[in-house]
């Protein structure tokens, strides 16, 4: 199962929580204000879908690391 967590840079996610706070929930990053612009944003929640997407949502405020299972897999099939 795939671990989704906050950056580990405080910095980034102190700014990137006050941002989301002044925009009523929405990305802070896009100028846009839609339904796909809300924390957690479809983009990112489009890239947790995908079981070989690791890395950071586009305000670099989340992470997903890949799924623990995918590398073992991948180590069985070398020859």
């Amino acid at each position: 199962m795939a671990k989704i967590r906050l950056n580990e840079n405080e910095e980034i996610v102190k700014t990137v929580k006050e941002g989301l706070k002044q925009k009523g929930g929405y990305c802070p990053c896009r100028k846009e204000i839609s339904q796909d612009n809300k924390c957690m944003c479809k983009e990112f929640r489009e890239q947790i879908a995908d079981p070989n997407f690791e890395g950071y949502c586009h305000c670099m405020l989340y992470y997903k690391e890949k799924e623990s299972g995918d590398s073992k897999k991948e180590e069985e099939r070398k020859p």
